[in-house]
């Protein structure tokens, strides 16, 4: 069955310390883990809901990720969802399912989504929880005055899966004298039964500083991978070249199958090497017409998104352009950030230099330029 998702991203961090969907997490913001997965799942559309003040820097952060979408939030929880819900209406069916999900818990896994999925095969609506496991206990005044039994008790955790029509008249309906807390009981009130499917540990809430640490633990071990590229093409007539995704004007331009940015390629080539997932040409052979005069940074974009299928990481990356012509300092730090774009990365990661051969060889004679990089990378062990 395809699904859509809302991620919601609105809490201020007064707990955390922060704005925690924008803190790292082993290396990339909290926000992304649940994109990633919700991704890999195959989500059909992802609405991710941020505060009104964060809607520029999102959108920034976000751009290039295929499938979502960033949209501003309410003043509480359950606006922002309905923010979330009206943005899906434009585009999806009543009937289509919708997974919503805070983005305060991260490690959100592909089976957890199937199985939620799965559930409303035969369910109305479903979230994941867990099973209360410690004692409980009710106190007034710093004094225990019951022991409620725990048999029965559950914690509930997100996604928590519906059929779109369903989630929002629900919401329509809602009199509640207290906030909602989540959509099982926005759901419940309208007279919707919810089903739980068993949830995870490693599925808890960031709330605190002290959480990050807690929820490292329960993340995979990594393994680092390094990978290196090389490209070099020829100068030809032309106007301008592309280098790292961004057009120079130029009195040449470099010759071949696709836009014959020798910058992207090499780093294509870092990438897949990284992974072990062959090179460029066993992805987009320059035999294929349909190469022909594309945008590279189509390629960089799917080696980047084959390694996030793989629960991958993008560490740093580092080309280094070898010309005499053109100056590429006028242009770096538009290079930087342009890679930065296409690999969702934040710029500090990306490195983009330059050097000549001091007048020798092929570059050095101008007949062509070329380009290297290095990547690091991080892929489950």
């Amino acid at each position: 069955m395809s699904f859509n998702a809302i991620i919601v991203a609105g809490g201020s961090g007064q707990r955390s310390g922060g704005k925690k969907q924008w803190m790292p997490l082993r290396g990339k913001p909290v926000l992304n883990w649940s994109i990633e997965a919700f991704a890999r799942a195959g989500a059909a559309d992802i609405v991710v809901v941020v505060p009104r003040d964060d809607l520029d820097h999102a959108t920034l952060t976000l751009q290039g990720l295929e499938r979502v979408r960033v949209v501003p939030g309410g003043a509480t929880r359950a606006l922002s969802v309905q923010s979330g819900l009206n943005a899906l209406h434009e585009t999806a069916a009543p009937d289509d399912l919708v997974l919503i999900h805070d983005a305060a818990r991260p490690l959100l896994s592909v089976d957890l989504i199937e199985a939620l999925v799965a559930r409303l095969h035969t369910a109305r609506a479903a979230i994941l929880a867990v099973p209360v496991t410690d004692s409980l206990k009710r106190a007034e005044d710093g004094r225990i005055i019951d022991a409620p039994s725990r048999n029965g008790l559950w914690r509930a955790q997100t996604p928590q899966a519906f059929r779109l029509k369903d989630i929002a008249d629900a919401y329509a309906q809602w009199t509640g004298e207290v906030e909602a807390t989540d959509e099982a009981m926005v759901a419940a009130a309208a007279g919707i039964r919810v089903e739980i499917v068993e949830g995870a540990q490693r599925l808890q809430k960031l709330t605190y500083p002290e959480d990050f640490a807690v929820l490292e633990a329960f993340m995979p071990a990594q393994q680092m991978r390094i990978g290196q590229g090389f490209d070099a093409h020829r100068w030809g007539p032309g106007e301008s070249v592309w280098l790292c995704g961004v057009e120079i004007t130029h009195d040449q331009t470099l010759i071949g199958h696709s836009d014959a940015d020798a910058g992207l390629h090499a780093l294509t080539d870092a990438l897949l090497g990284a992974a072990g997932l062959g090179d460029i040409g066993d992805h987009f052979p320059p035999t294929d017409p349909q190469w022909k005069g594309a945008p590279s940074d189509l390629f960089l974009r799917h080696a980047a998104e084959l390694i996030r299928q793989r629960g991958g990481e993008i560490v740093n990356v580092d080309v280094t352009l070898i010309c005499e012509r053109p100056k590429i300092k006028p242009h770096r730090e538009a290079m930087r950030q342009r890679v930065a774009d296409i690999l969702a990365l934040d710029v500090s990661r990306v490195s983009i230099k330059a050097t000549t051969t001091e007048k020798m060889g092929f570059t050095g004679r101008e007949e062509g330029l070329a380009a290297q990089a290095v990547c690091l990378i991080t892929l489950p062990s």
